[in-house]
């Protein structure tokens, strides 16, 4: 079974390959030596360098205390989360999976093989406890495939304990610095081992800056791509609000392709838009449950003790935890499924080839701004219909299309923001302050749908549905304060305009 640690380390080279004494350094009370530690790894990844590509790395170690299987996530300069599986022949099923979204069909493969000599250093403060770890690495890499080259070099390693202040390794840094120690200009062993042996493919240019009406729409279209399979492992992993931003990525490059009509083909991306709006639902089912369980766990939690009556905490959990667990493995079964895989290749296909009308290649001022105004207009007339609409379902409905549309707009702003400017950054501006006020009527619909179902079960248990009722009143009057605070932020909007 994978585990996981959060790794917040920095590499550092050396002309001598020595490392200087960093006694007294902030807390730094003793550098212990630990000796001498011989490693051996194989690096695997897909013949084109996927994982490499995206600063993945995807080992196979033995020696050492930590042997087994190592995929290493970047989640910040300097900081990644490795998660570990025991030693196999094979990659392991759970690893295999939080690469799928990139590797797809593709054969994971040996790649470099890395054998270290590493020496290793303990930094404690006065009580003995760790603050740090420092290595010298005299590492030998030998090219597997793609070429047959080796490489040696000496590098520096500073890795911060657990639960550490990444603040200290700013301390070590500067000693290090001033004993002409730099920081190293590869992010990991991997990525100088594929500089420098023979064979080594370049790392693609990326794409130029936009210029033309397509450019920019392709610019926001490839960003949805990327955060979608940047956040395929979070969310095989179940990491807070992972779901969520895969969802809005995923709403994001659907509007982008309706929103922009005459900049793409809508011939050949409609069918695009249409499996995104399938991976949406599909996202949509554990968001909306994470969503509804928060609110109504912090509207419970609000509640003066004497209106608390029965088992509703208890219920209210074992009914989030149980959908949960059951959207949860549903949508890991989505994320493995030959339609999901399919769809990211039909993006990349499209960004490799887009199907550009007339419009893209114009200046993106004009060919922008009218798409955007006309998102605009479909919202406005929205809106009335809401504000017009009589209170109770066919209010809430005309409420819900306004919120869609809303939030279709201001992806197109923020699409257009490079072209346009403060123009459109102040209507994205205007666009969240709507959506964030809609979205709160609307969550209260669905809050007040799942609390009459909760009611009904706790009375047919035998327990008091009174809680349920008083959360339900509550409810009510948020969805009012929101239609109350409708007209007077559309105005506000309007006159922006």
């Amino acid at each position: 079974m994978a585990d996981a640690k959060r790794e917040i380390e920095r590499k550092y080279e050396s002309d001598d390959g020595g490392l200087p004494d960093l006694t007294g350094v902030g807390p730094v009370a003793a550098v212990l030596d630990k000796g001498l530690v011989e490693l051996d790894a194989v690096y695997y990844d897909t013949a084109d360098e996927r994982l490499a590509a995206a600063n993945l790395t995807l080992r196979r170690r033995t020696g050492g205390s930590d042997a087994g299987w190592h995929l290493k996530l970047p989640l910040a300069p300097g900081v990644r989360e490795e998660i570990r599986a025991p030693l196999s022949d094979t990659v392991p099923d759970e690893i295999a999976a939080l690469v799928r979204s990139r590797v797809r069909d593709a054969e994971l493969i040996p790649l470099v093989h890395l054998r270290s000599a590493r020496d290793v250093r303990h930094l404690v403060d006065a009580d003995g406890t760790l603050l740090a770890e420092a290595s010298v690495d005299t590492v030998t890499a030998e090219r597997l495939t793609g070429g047959r080259g080796a490489a040696q070099w000496t590098e520096i390693e500073v890795e911060l304990a657990d639960d550490g202040d990444p603040a200290f390794l700013d301390q070590v840094e500067k000693r290090l610095r001033k004993a002409g120690v730099r920081p190293s200009t590869s992010p990991s062993k991997l990525a100088h081992a594929l500089e420098q042996t023979a064979g080594t493919r370049r790392k693609p240019p990326g794409p130029a800056q936009p210029v033309t009406a397509g450019d920019h729409v392709l610019a926001y279209l490839r960003a949805q791509r990327d955060a979608v399979v940047d956040l395929d492992p979070a969310v095989r992993r179940d990491t807070p609000d992972a779901v969520h931003r895969m969802r809005v990525a995923t709403r994001r490059a659907r509007s982008t392709l309706r929103t922009f009509r005459t900049v793409l083909d809508r011939a050949a991306t409609d069918p695009v838009g249409a499996e995104l709006k399938w991976l949406a639902g599909e996202l949509g089912v554990d968001r909306d449950q994470e969503v509804l369980a928060e609110r109504l766990t912090t509207a419970l939690d609000a509640l003066p003790p004497d209106l608390v009556s029965g088992p509703v905490r208890e219920r209210l959990a074992s009914w989030a935890g149980t959908r949960h667990r059951r959207a949860h493995a549903h949508l890991t079964g989505v994320l493995d499924s030959r339609r999901y895989l399919t769809l990211l290749d039909t993006l990349d296909t499209l960004l490799a080839d887009p199907p550009l009308r007339k419009a893209a290649a114009r200046k993106p001022d004009k060919v922008l701004s009218r798409a955007v105004h006309k998102d605009l207009a479909k919202l406005t007339a929205l809106v009335e219909h809401a504000l017009n609409a009589p209170p109770g379902e066919q209010r809430d409905l005309a409420v819900h299309e306004a919120r869609k549309k809303a939030k279709r707009t201001r992806y197109a702003a923020e699409a257009a923001t490079p072209a346009l400017g403060a123009r459109a950054r102040a209507l994205t501006a205007s666009m969240k302050s709507l959506t964030t006020l809609l979205g709160d009527h609307q969550d209260s619909v669905m809050a007040r749908r799942t609390l009459r179902e909760l009611a009904a079960t706790a009375h047919a248990a035998g327990e008091s549905a009174f809680t349920y009722g008083v959360l339900y009143g509550k409810e009510e009057a948020r969805a009012a304060a929101a239609e109350a605070e409708l007209p007077g932020l559309w105005r506000r909007i309007a006159a922006g305009r």
